[in-house]
């Protein structure tokens, strides 16, 4: 039996846009680890199913849907605050 760590090339191919970046980035900073696990595997184009228990995927969705419930009002991410302290 063999196994190839070897991504394919349509795999390697794929990246996540700036946008998508600063949303896993912001849930890092907030420590949303699990979210931004999330978030990894849906913009990289994997069934975050596939990889974590149903009941804690649906965990995660429920609070994150309440999480953006309670902050409507549009606010600059959290990775660009963070940027301009850095800069």
């Amino acid at each position: 039996m063999s196994y190839s760590n070897n991504p394919s090339r349509n795999q390697r191919d794929r990246a996540m846009n700036e946008e998508q970046f600063n949303q896993v980035i912001d849930a890092i900073l907030s420590g949303k680890y699990s979210w931004a696990c999330v978030l990894i595997l849906r913009f990289t184009g994997y069934n975050p199913l596939h990889y974590i228990p149903y009941r804690t995927y649906n965990r995660l969705i429920k609070e994150h849907d309440r999480r953006d419930e309670n902050n409507k009002t549009p606010s600059s991410c959290q990775c660009d605050r963070v940027r301009q302290k850095v800069s």
